[in-house]
């Protein structure tokens, strides 16, 4: 299946989109910073989505409280798969559990739409989702309009992709994030303790887009982007 999306590498791997039922107002922006996928799942309201862009997607999942009847119905007599959870028993969100069905497909990178808006909780709840222990080894990527949020891996060097002063913070979630190191952008750091709670990594940008990356030995480290082109 092809779906609209701008490449960012030459990598051969799977690209998953999920698309959640937050708003996505500016899905047009975000959708400049994402892979074409491989494969679509919508998580219960992301059907919405899907039909908004014009996607058959490969799964629908979730309790279903969110999607009008008649528009699983036209994906269902459309071939897709349509798993439904009781909403009283389940533990998880429909994100979360969409997130979990991605795995399946042992994809090199995934991107998650629609998750950022509208209730705060939720919005809240699917950025922890990247620290999520199922996803420890897995390129996660929340997308919206010009926004990007990702969770850095420990001790290896983690690219940001962006464009010349495109912004950049990193915010250690929960944990101190140890012997924090940049390179390519405005304002390096060296081997620096970001504490959490604490505001030090706040709005830098990339000076140099070759090169802008960021590596840490211990914690969790969220990269949030702001894109400016």
């Amino acid at each position: 299946m092809s779906v609209p999306g701008k490449p960012r590498s030459t990598d051969k791997t799977n690209c998953v989109w999920v698309l959640a039922s937050g708003p996505a107002a500016d899905i047009d922006i975000a959708l400049r910073y994402a892979d074409p996928a491989d494969v679509v799942i919508a998580a219960d309201g992301g059907t919405l989505l899907a039909d908004r862009l014009g996607i058959t997607p490969s799964l629908i999942i979730g309790d279903l409280d969110s999607t009008p009847s008649d528009l699983v119905t036209k994906y269902s007599d459309a071939g897709v798969e349509v798993r439904r959870y009781d909403h009283n028993t389940k533990w998880e969100t429909d994100t979360e559990l969409a997130l979990l069905a991605a795995l399946y497909y042992s994809p090199g990178r995934i991107f998650v739409l629609g998750a950022i808006g509208g209730r705060l909780d939720h919005s809240l709840a699917n950025v922890l989702l990247l620290t999520h222990p199922s996803f420890a080894d897995r390129d996660v990527h929340i997308l919206d309009g010009s926004n990007e949020l990702f969770l850095a891996k420990p001790g290896e060097w983690n690219s940001i992709k962006g464009h010349p002063n495109d912004i950049v913070s990193l915010l250690p979630i929960g944990v101190e994030a140890e012997a924090v190191t940049t390179r390519g952008l405005r304002w390096p750091l060296n081997g620096e303790t970001l504490v959490a709670g604490k505001a030090r990594g706040v709005s830098n940008r990339i000076s140099d887009p070759e090169a802008a990356a960021v590596r840490y030995d211990a914690g969790q480290l969220l990269v949030a982007m702001v894109h400016e082109t």
